[in-house]
């Protein structure tokens, strides 16, 4: 058998400290109890991980709107059928609630015959207005079937009702998404409830999910990755990582997958770079690599295969149509949900993602680029159920390595960057949350906070670290506080939004990682500058620069911390294993925090000097072949222009605030980087002015 290879990654461990399943007395969750405390607000966005319990989250908040908030009736919208099971009846009242949950069997449209499309869902909408106009109190439906109905019925047909949207991120603020125009039509007739719920908050394309004016009516509860995973009481540690191949994937499977571990394997979409043309063939060749097949189950109908050993692998195959009614029959039967043996492996193309419960999967096996981060996040997600027996988890991305001689390169190179730019917010999205507030005489330390050894020192370089929420209280010089609340909200609720945004960039990636002519503030000032101006026009220029000095400061801490720690373990650490001596499960983050800041006189101007992506460049080079990785340096150096006028510009004006700030102009001559930078920005400027690059 080929010889395994462990792909360098982000390890996150985590302290199985139980809290994410132990229920109050009320049978609700820590989530669940943190979103219900909330359920008063007209307008409530919860921001929760796969297997938090969004879904009885919101029967509790529907219930208490039901009996108590004079709200007629909830509709509970899902983005696929597959996901209306997870409404069905629950005995809440046995738990200890006041009230139990239930939907009639009609009022399941998710298990009513007949596709969603607008052919054939007109029986649906007729369904939903006969719901309207009865004493039900719930009805569950797909994002279409609600669609088609607010088409047909308008938008005051759903006065005084609660709209629950689960999975939210399949709205955006596009013009051409008709769901996200008609949540923004019932806001602004503002006679319906709405809660919406994501597990992952952020769209691949960059869209906005909500236009900014409904943006700030919901108030958000977030519950993060961090304390999901660190309440649990079974998994403690998730690796995240990427390994590249050259030739087909097929040979290289192997490579990375460990048969004892049960695995997801996504097999790459039939049109991406990695497919090989023939994903029935690709099943097969997946599977003779991991030993001798010897038939089928005739109940389940997943494969049996031999491996060396003798142990006779049970694997599902999802991706053969003719296969697929009987796979996911078997694989859904409530008798072997708790069954640890049933299935080892599961093969699938575009499925076992959203809504897919398997909370025995150890390994999800993704090969190809997924240009969607919430696609991502579905996947991870899978893997990272709690269960009996298993300590650790891991996702991978194998993807086809860039090879210079292709004339597809630069979609090779795009592909790559786009990965480490899917790493990158995943550490972000997994590692805690930072509470950031200036250093200064007025400061001190905030309550729940433990400062470590000597607690907080006034004047001195404090982190403060709360256990139990998974927060950072940090100080930093110079930061400047956000003026309006919108800025406030975004600073404390969507710092990972905008770093999503600035990591997406394909340029400023390129940049950071293999143009070494770059200076550090191009990226954390000028580039991650404009991406919070272009995503919040009416802000003022001092909430500009506050949401951007937070949202490069928690990049950094993230990256800088995993360095700090040794390089590897704890929450974002780089390497390290299951066989990981680390004493304790979440301090080497914490530590490594500590260690950075404490090293340095923490302030924003020495944050804005260190390259944000120098962290993901030693990963990268860990993983590509020398030469492969210098191609790819070749090919994107190759792209590199002079200062173009709008870059120009944009340094001059920077360069005016060095001289209100210094007395005097940036120096070509001078040795700091940054300011020969502006130097060259200046005089970019006025040769692109003399030119009439300007003229209206």
């Amino acid at each position: 058998m080929t010889a395994k290879i462990t792909p360098p990654s982000v390890s996150v461990k985590y302290g199985q400290t139980g809290t994410s399943t132990k229920a109050n007395e009320l049978g609700m969750r820590t989530m669940q109890e943190r979103a219900y405390a909330r359920r008063g607000e007209q307008y409530l966005l919860i921001k929760s991980p796969p297997a938090s319990g969004k879904s009885r989250a919101l029967m509790f908040i529907a219930l208490d709107k039901l009996n108590n908030q004079g709200i007629k009736q909830a509709i509970i919208v899902v983005p696929e059928r597959s996901i209306g099971g997870s409404f069905a009846d629950e005995p809440l009242t046995k738990y200890g609630f006041f009230y139990d949950w239930g939907v009639k069997p009609q009022g399941n449209l998710c298990n009513a015959p007949g596709a969603d499309d607008a052919r054939v869902a007109r029986s649906k909408v007729k369904a939903v207005g006969e719901f309207l106009a009865s004493n039900d109190k719930a009805i569950v439906c797909t994002h279409a079937t609600f669609r088609f109905a607010v088409e047909e019925l308008g938008i005051e047909a759903f006065d005084g009702r609660l709209i629950a949207v689960d999975e939210f991120h399949h709205v955006s603020a596009s013009g051409d998404n008709v769901l996200g125009t008609q949540l923004g039509q019932l806001m602004t007739r503002d006679k319906v409830h709405i809660v919406a719920m994501t597990g992952s908050y952020f769209r691949g394309d960059a869209v906005p999910v909500l236009a900014p004016e409904d943006e700030i009516k919901f108030q958000t509860v977030t519950y993060t990755y961090y304390e999901q995973l660190n309440g649990y009481d079974y998994l403690k540690q998730l690796d995240l990582g990427y390994y590249f191949y050259s030739g087909r994937y097929t040979d290289a499977v192997d490579k990375v997958l460990d048969a004892d571990k049960k695995t997801i394997v996504h097999i790459p979409n039939v049109n991406s770079r990695e497919a090989l043309g023939d994903k029935l063939r690709e099943t097969e060749e997946i599977m003779h690599s991991l030993g001798t097949w010897k038939g089928e189950d005739p109940v389940t109908g997943f494969h049996l295969v031999e491996r060396p050993t003798g142990r006779i692998l049970r694997i599902a195959d999802l991706v053969d149509p003719a296969r697929q009614a009987k796979t996911i029959a078997a694989l859904k039967d409530p008798a072997q949900k708790n069954n640890r043996d049933h299935v080892d492996i599961i093969i699938a193309l575009g499925m076992a993602k959203e809504g897919f419960d398997w909370i025995w999967c150890e390994h999800a096996l993704t090969i190809g680029y997924r240009n969607s981060l919430t696609e991502i996040i579905q996947i991870i997600g899978r893997a990272t159920r709690d269960a009996p027996g298993k300590p650790s988890a891991r996702f991978t991305n194998l993807i086809a390595e860039p090879d210079a001689a292709e004339d597809a390169v630069v979609d090779a190179v795009n592909d790559t960057l786009k990965a480490i730019a899917a790493s990158l917010l995943m550490e972000q999205v997994l590692a805690p949350r930072f509470n950031f507030t200036p250093r200064n005489s007025e400061a001190g330390p905030q309550d729940g906070y433990d400062y470590g050894e000597g607690g907080y020192k006034p004047g001195g370089s404090n982190v403060g670290f709360d256990e139990s929420t998974g927060q950072f209280h940090i100080e930093i010089k110079g930061l400047v506080q956000p003026e309006s609340p919108e800025a406030a909200r975004i600073c404390q609720e969507d710092i990972n939004e905008v770093i999503t945004a600035f990591v997406q960039d394909t340029r400023t990636v390129e940049r950071g990682l293999f143009d070494q002519d770059t200076v550090p503030e191009e990226l954390t000032q000028l580039k991650m500058g404009d991406i919070v101006k272009e995503k919040y026009p009416d802000l003022t220029e001092t909430d500009h620069e506050a949401i951007r000095q937070r949202a490069i400061a928690a990049l950094t801490l993230v990256q800088q911390a995993r360095n700090a720690s040794g390089g590897g373990t704890g929450t974002a650490g780089t390497g390290g294993g299951e066989n990981s001596d680390e004493p304790t499960a979440n301090t080497a983050f914490v530590d490594g925090v500590r260690r950075f800041v404490n090293v340095r006189d923490l302030d924003i101007d020495m944050i804005d000097r260190i390259n944000p992506f120098e962290a993901a460049y030693a990963i990268l080079a860990k993983t590509m072949s020398e030469k492969t990785l210098k191609q790819v340096q070749e090919a994107i150096a190759a792209k590199r222009t002079s200062i173009p006028p709008d870059e120009a510009r944009k340094l001059a004006v920077r360069a005016v605030q060095f001289k209100k700030e210094r007395g005097r102009l940036p120096e070509i001559t001078s040795t700091d980087p940054w300011e020969q930078k502006l130097a060259e920005g200046r005089l970019a400027f006025g040769r692109h002015k003399a030119a009439g690059a300007y003229d209206e």
